[in-house]
């Protein structure tokens, strides 16, 4: 039997030196791509070869490459994560393309995640707003209860977890066409809001959170589902109106 014919692809790679500097398409050109590599393996060979070559390797994200950290974060052929479904970019095979074919590889585009360099964005802005209010407040005194003696709804803690699921990727932000964090703020808003642990200090966080991240700069919703779509953990839209819904009624309470 004849060996498994591997990929000779065409990558055209955004390649950036950092915030400041303007960046540019640069066009590489690799050859025996197995099939049954990730899309992080093309790029880990690709470097490899650029390296043997004396030349500076691309800079882009990684780290569990399982599909939960969501730092391997890329625009590939106009969609975020790739041609792929459910799955984050290191889930994302190279038989998903077509031998010949041509790869735009992009980072994320939003002003609210300012390129690093190459394919890396700054996704601190997550981090900012999680600060204002994505937690729990803990009672420490000695008088806590065990949160399995708090009785939830089955229906209320399937939704809470579904809502937990967010990796916090950006790939709602980098497919709205306003660059709207809405599905991530209202994600870890939910996961709060449905449980009764969350619900002592659920008027500050859903108004802090907010504010967070419209100072960020991030978009308003724009509603076309395009974030649900593309969002690897399958995050629902439903979170964005139950946000909606528990901003309005803070900001009603607080006069």
């Amino acid at each position: 039997m004849s060996a498994k014919k591997g990929l000779h692809l065409t990558l055209k790679i955004w390649r950036q030196k950092n915030n400041k500097s303007k960046g540019q398409f640069e066009t590489y050109k690799i050859s025996d791509v197995s099939t049954d590599s990730s899309f992080l393996e093309m790029l880990d060979i690709l470097n490899e070869n650029l390296i043997n070559e004396g030349k500076e390797p691309i800079a882009f994200d990684h780290d569990c490459r399982e599909g939960i950290c969501g730092m391997c974060s890329l625009y590939i052929n106009g969609r975020a994560h790739g041609p792929d479904t459910g799955i984050t970019t290191c889930q994302l095979h190279m038989r998903m393309f077509k031998d010949g074919e041509t790869i735009v590889i992009e980072p994320w585009r939003s002003a609210a995640f300012p390129v690093i360099k190459d394919l890396m964005v700054d996704r601190s802005a997550f981090d900012r707003v999680m600060a204002a209010g994505g937690f729990v407040s803990v009672n420490t005194s000695g008088n806590t209860l065990d949160a399995n003696a708090i009785p939830v709804p089955k229906e209320d803690a399937d939704k809470a977890m579904d809502a937990a699921a967010c990796i916090g990727c950006g790939a709602c932000v980098a497919t709205c066409k306003n660059g709207s964090a809405m599905l991530f703020v209202g994600a870890k808003v939910s996961q709060f809001a449905l449980l009764p642990q969350g619900r002592v200090e659920a008027k500050r966080r859903v108004l802090n959170m907010v504010k967070a991240m419209d100072e960020e700069g991030f978009g308003n919703c724009s509603n076309t589902g395009a974030c649900e779509v593309e969002c690897p953990k399958g995050i629902s839209l439903e979170n964005i109106a139950r946000m909606n819904r528990e901003y309005m009624s803070a900001f009603v309470d607080q006069g």
